[in-house]
């Protein structure tokens, strides 16, 4: 009797612990996901960074972060994470109804064994980067030049009509440039391009005396800002093309700001260089546990 109930015992045992092994098999198990990013700033309250890794082709989210402090971790799917082969970083809505990543992908890297260098080529190879701008007033002109050419920035070779000279890749959906002059106050936009050989998006400073030329660039004549003084002299200020995300709420310039350059003394015809700024361009690495 003792020996039948000790084997029936030993078989209630069995299933048990057959039982508990197929259920801790379906729970699935997780792994860390690290990201140590550099050149990342707060987006402010409407959007957030989310992490994605690519398996099987295939993007899957690894969390949504709004602080820009790092190293920070993530608790991943690990099967998921070890069959990995890229990391992609986007910029997001921070109320998302959409599954899936935004065009606004800023960073993207390849594993190699069990982490990945990111970089911004997705959005465009800056290696080559350069480009001239100007001082002249077209916007006030009407004819005739009002001697005032220091107070308007233009990007390209002056002329009839001026033309282009940038060298920047052309940037993917998601993303466009946008010109900026460091005023008294803080950053003044010229307004947002995606083309070299036509007028920018806006012309909230210019005059209305004429239409601007068919490159991007601003005239400060109107509609100072506070703090700001207008008729503004561009002589001696930063003037700056950065990549925006789209769309893009915030008044200030974002983190990729490729080109940079200081405006001399003279006006058109001569010209002004930017130099390269690729410091700008946030960079950073994965590591997966």
């Amino acid at each position: 009797m003792i020996k039948k109930m000790y084997l029936a015992v030993l078989a209630f045992s069995t299933l048990a612990m057959s039982c508990s092994s197929d259920d801790d098999s379906s729970v699935p198990t997780n792994a860390d996901l690290t990201l140590n990013l550099s050149g990342l700033e707060a987006l402010g309250n409407d959007y957030i960074y989310e992490g994605w890794i690519i398996v099987n082709g295939a993007p899957v989210s690894t969390g949504t972060f709004s602080s820009v402090t790092f190293p920070q971790t993530f608790s991943v799917n690990a099967a998921q994470l070890n069959s990995a082969t890229a990391f992609v970083l986007s910029i997001e809505p921070a109320i998302d109804p959409d599954p899936a990543p935004a065009d606004t992908k800023l960073l993207r890297g390849d594993f190699s064994g069990n982490q990945a260098a990111l970089n911004t080529e997705l959005i465009g190879n800056f290696n080559s980067a350069s480009g001239q701008f100007f001082l002249r007033t077209p916007t006030d002109e009407m004819g005739m030049n009002n001697m005032n050419d220091e107070n308007g920035v233009w990007f390209g070779t002056p002329g009839m009509p001026p033309t282009p000279n940038f060298v920047l890749p052309s940037l993917p959906e998601g993303w466009t440039y946008e010109g900026w002059v460091v005023g008294d106050t803080g950053p003044l936009t010229t307004g947002t391009f995606s083309a070299f050989d036509s007028a920018d998006n806006a012309a909230p400073f210019s005059g209305t005396a004429q239409s601007g030329p068919p490159v991007p660039g601003e005239d400060f004549f109107m509609n100072a800002p506070a703090g700001e003084t207008f008729p503004l002299d561009i002589r001696g200020r930063m003037v700056v093309i950065s990549v925006e995300p789209v769309p893009d709420n915030s008044p200030a310039p974002f983190a990729i700001k490729p080109l940079v350059g200081i405006a001399g003394d003279e006006t058109a015809p001569a010209t002004h260089n930017f130099g390269q700024n690729l410091s700008s361009l946030p960079t950073g690495m994965v590591t997966r546990n």
